[in-house]
């Protein structure tokens, strides 16, 4: 609940969250705006299995952005590769392990070039084998300066 609320995707009831000095539960301030620098990563991955694992991860960079499909797939393609998995570009969600698919998450929200990138439980829904790959991304992001907050 409290990562939800950080992004502003469960409205708190009471008191504020004030992010880089904004109070982004004040109406006035532009939600999406507040959006775009809190990446998320949720604990049901939450990926489109219609859609190649570079579609999921250029999405909303496109359609929020205005970033060219061009611009958007070279930035994917790099995250990919920070995340282990640039051979995997034009699979489907269906071929993919839970690990896999979790590390597709975290290029996703990574995608948006957020200021904090929020992980909501981002093992629990693994195999214990999955785990590893899944914290290895996470310690790398960490090593690299990257605002979290699991």
């Amino acid at each position: 609940t409290l990562l939800r609320t950080m992004n502003l995707l469960e409205v708190p009831t009471k008191g504020q969250i004030t992010f880089e000095g904004i109070d982004i539960t004040d109406k006035r301030n532009d939600i999406f705006t507040m959006r775009e620098k809190m990446g998320m990563v949720f604990q049901q991955f939450n990926l489109f299995p219609n859609m190649t694992v570079l579609d999921n991860i250029t999405l909303s960079p496109i359609k929020t952005k205005g970033i060219s499909k061009v611009e958007a797939d070279k930035t994917a393609l790099a995250l990919l590769d920070k995340v282990g998995l640039s051979e995997k570009a034009n699979a489907y969600l269906s071929s993919l392990s839970g690990g896999q698919q979790q590390r597709i998450a975290i290029a996703r929200g990574l995608a948006m070039d957020p200021d904090v990138l929020l992980f909501d439980e981002p093992t629990s829904a693994l195999d214990p084998e999955m785990v590893g790959e899944v914290l290895a991304v996470m310690q790398d992001l960490a090593k690299s300066g990257m605002t979290m907050v699991i």
